[in-house]
Formats: structure tokens, sequence, C-alpha cells
């Protein structure tokens, strides 16, 4: 599994702390992680709302499968990842809710409250969420008796969510202001990651387009 690692402007002096979190767990799984939002204060500047374009174009690319982004409360990041097509997050505060996020709804991101809570043992709740969202087999509902309504209702969810956006992800990108989507691809770790592991060469061609 390819997972990204993005972190927006408030919180990325936390960065060093969450990456090495999610690579203690990760890269003994045989997981890759990319690190391509803010990796301090002075990096490549990205608010919320650049991470939900970034998600688009990594998970709609098939360049990564999985992102863990975030804010300060985590809503902002929430709401903007799930703004865009095939992208599915979830909000997650402990190991329980990666957990039930994992069997339940089976998305592929999570929002993390990164000012919330950040204090003594930080870390350590960090590793247990990425242990619960990252091991054993995702989708078997919980309670397990609930497992047939649950995958019916997340398979739902998605169609309502394709129904109501309408655009495909790259008419979706194209009708956002240019800049916004511009900032949001235009870090060097992204483009790395994008431009070795991306799969949809129109979504490709469009951040080589806005970055040239």
């Amino acid at each position: 599994m390819k997972i990204a690692l993005m972190m927006e402007n408030s919180q990325a002096a936390k960065n060093a702390t969450v990456l090495k979190e999610l690579q203690s767990v990760a890269q003994p799984l045989g997981h890759q992680v990319f690190n391509v939002g803010m990796s301090d204060e002075q990096d490549h500047h990205l608010t919320y709302i650049h991470l939900g374009i970034m998600a688009n174009v990594l998970l709609n690319s098939k360049a990564v499968d999985f992102v863990v982004a975030g804010c300060g409360t985590g809503q902002g990041a929430l709401m903007s990842l799930n703004l865009h097509p095939g992208v599915v997050c979830g909000y997650c505060i402990d190991p329980a809710d990666a957990y039930l996020f994992a069997q339940i709804n089976n998305g592929n991101a999570l929002s993390l409250p990164f000012a919330k809570g950040f204090g003594w043992g930080a870390e350590l709740n960090l590793r247990f969420i990425f242990e619960k969202a990252f091991t054993g087999e995702k989708g078997l509902g919980y309670p397990p008796e609930r497992k047939a309504p649950q995958v019916r209702n997340a398979g739902l969810l998605n169609e309502v969510k394709a129904a109501l956006l309408k655009e495909n992800t790259l008419d979706a990108l194209r009708a956002i202001d240019p800049e916004l989507v511009k900032t949001a691809v235009s870090g060097p770790r992204l483009q790395q990651c994008l431009f070795e592991h991306g799969q949809d060469k129109a979504i490709v061609g469009l951040v080589r387009e806005l970055t040239q």
C-alpha cells in the first residue's frame, strides 16, 4: 500500500512527529509513505482546502492508495477531502475511530485533529491510530453480524456522492479555481509521488500543464 501524509500550515511543525509514527507502523508492514504536505512552517504553504485537491489528485490517479491528512481540529480537512470524487475520508480522534472506520466505512483517507489533545502521549495515540488503520482485514463490519447492511450502506453512500457530484475527476479539478489547484500540486514531493506512481495519464498531464 502507498500512503500519503499531508499536513497544512497550522500543524506543519508537528510533521516530523506524525511522519515518524506513521513510518514506524507502515514500513514493517511493507507499505510506502510519501510525505507530500508541509514538512515544517517554512515549507510550501498549504491550507486544508489544498489538502482536498491533493487527495483527489493522488487517490484518483492511483499514485497512492490511502491518505492521512488533518488540521487543527481535523474538521476542515475532513470536509475538504470529502468534497472530492473518489475520496472517502473519516474523522479520527483515537484508535477506536480508526478501527471502526476501517471496518464499517472502509474508506481511503483519515483526517486527524492535530491540535486537539496533542499533549503528553500524543505520539502513542498516533501510533495506535495507525496500527488500527493499517493492520488487519478491512470491511469486516462491527459488530460482525452487521457486516451485510454496513457494506450495502457504504456502497450506497458512495453512489449518492457520485450522483450528486456528476462530474468526473478531471472535470472536477478543472472546475476549481486554477490557482488553488496549482498551489495544491506545486509541492516537489507531491509531484515526485504523482509522476513516479500516478496511473491516470490525464490527471498527471493536468498537473504537468499547471506546473510547467
